[in-house]
């Protein structure tokens, strides 16, 4: 898949008062970067938005070229925007800050609560449902099999589905998710994961917010951990905090997309994680197309469908075939330096998976080798990101894109009026 560089331009109205408020340079150091989100602290410019919203430029061949840009507000004020195309190793690249009484920019993502989903979609076209009402299984299953809280469909930029749920193999399976299976509360089994236990299960508790901007749009929900086999009432035994963000890169050829997983348990003795092969991270269920003969993984490692599982990662490349006009899609899966158990370990499905057909199941599992204590009055978080294509990419493409999200360009304030 060749990536063309694009500039993401913000129309703004730039007949109305406008002033300097700082120069930026974006260094990219000593690797390639490819369409990479970038973030400056706004904590260090004299920005109040009752002055009116923050415009950017950047500077190149004695040009200004519009770019588009979106302050987050929170504990801190940080401005996004998107180091757009190629940047080769060693270069830099300056930017001016400008606050302007114009309008706003216009937001290419859209938000639609469609029933029990959030459509999110990019200049009309469907990137991915989060299903915050609780979905049942097929009449005739058991109605444990139901769950709410997973993302299904995701499409790739060319719409087609990627994701499925509950197949009848596995009714348990849910699009992109990340239940925990083997956990112990105070000696006592809760499995979230196998729902046919009836020991737990996890259910969207409410919407957090929602935003749509320039430069990426996505929510963030509660989810809770239920546990059934508590005393009395049923407990909730790990809130989760779920960010997931798309941001625009515009290029119409991927989406990129982080999925954010802050955890905290209200147990006061805690939460013990066991170490299994399934388990929390970040899991996939690919559509009922793909299988061992037309479907593949390769690793950050150069490890493939036959040797992944087990092994440790810093991304993964999970594509197959699909009715795209270049016949495949897929997604890279890239795990963040700061998570835990990095690089992370994999459960990759093998080739003999259901009856020797070989269907596509990847994971990462950060308790694959490993127990995870949750104590008490403690958050822990798990930050991946993924590129969604249609065609193929290479192992090189892979690496710049995670070097982005893993370690992002540095940024230098100057000329701070």
């Amino acid at each position: 898949m060749k990536i063309a560089p694009v500039l993401v331009f913000a129309f703004l109205s730039l007949q109305s008062y406008t002033q300097d408020l700082a120069h930026i340079t974006v260094f990219s150091g000593d690797v390639d970067r490819l369409n990479c989100p970038i973030s400056v602290d706004l904590g260090q410019i004299s920005y109040n938005e009752d002055n009116g919203a923050l415009i950017l430029v950047e500077e190149l061949n004695r040009k200004e070229i519009p770019v588009s840009c979106q302050v987050e507000t929170g504990h801190l004020y940080t401005l996004w925007f998107i180091l757009s195309g190629e940047t080769k190793k060693g270069e830099s690249r300056n930017f001016v800050i400008r606050q302007n009484k114009g309008e706003q920019a216009d937001s290419p993502f859209e938000l639609i609560h469609n029933g029990g989903k959030l459509e999110l979609s990019q200049m009309g076209r469907p990137v991915l449902n989060y299903q915050f009402g609780t979905v049942y299984p097929p009449e005739g299953v058991d109605p444990l099999f139901r769950r709410s809280g997973f993302i299904h469909p995701l499409w790739s930029p060319g719409g087609h589905v990627l994701t499925r749920i509950q197949a009848p193999d596995h009714y348990h399976h849910y699009g992109i998710w990340g239940p925990w299976t083997m956990t112990h509360i105070n000696g006592r089994e809760v499995d979230f994961w196998n729902l046919m236990k009836g020991q737990g299960t996890v259910r969207f508790a409410g919407m957090l917010s929602e935003v749509a901007g320039p430069v990426y749009s996505g929510y963030k929900a509660l989810q809770e951990h239920i546990d059934f086999g508590a005393r009395g009432e049923d407990q909730v035994a790990i809130n989760e905090i779920l960010d997931v963000r798309v941001w625009n890169i515009d290029d119409g050829n991927v989406w990129l997309i982080d999925y954010t997983s802050t955890l905290n348990t209200p147990i006061d003795s805690g939460i013990m994680l066991d170490a299994y092969r399934y388990g929390g991270g970040i899991g996939f269920r690919a559509n009922e197309l793909w299988h061992k003969d037309n479907s593949s993984i390769l690793t950050s490692e150069i490890m493939d469908r036959l040797t992944a599982d087990g092994t440790k990662a810093r991304w993964c490349i999970v594509e197959g075939e699909s009715g795209s006009e270049q016949g495949r899609s897929g997604i890279l899966f890239m795990g963040h330096t700061a998570n835990r158990e990095f690089p992370e370990p994999m459960r990759v499905w093998p080739v003999d998976a259901n009856g020797g057909r070989g269907d596509m199941f990847f994971e990462f599992c950060p308790i694959r080798h490993n127990n995870w204590m949750l104590n008490s009055g403690k958050n822990y978080t798990l930050k991946y990101r993924m590129l969604v294509f249609d065609g193929t990419i290479s192992a090189e493409i892979a690496e710049m894109y995670w070097q982005g999200f893993a370690h992002p360009p540095k940024v230098v304030i100057r000329d701070i009026k």
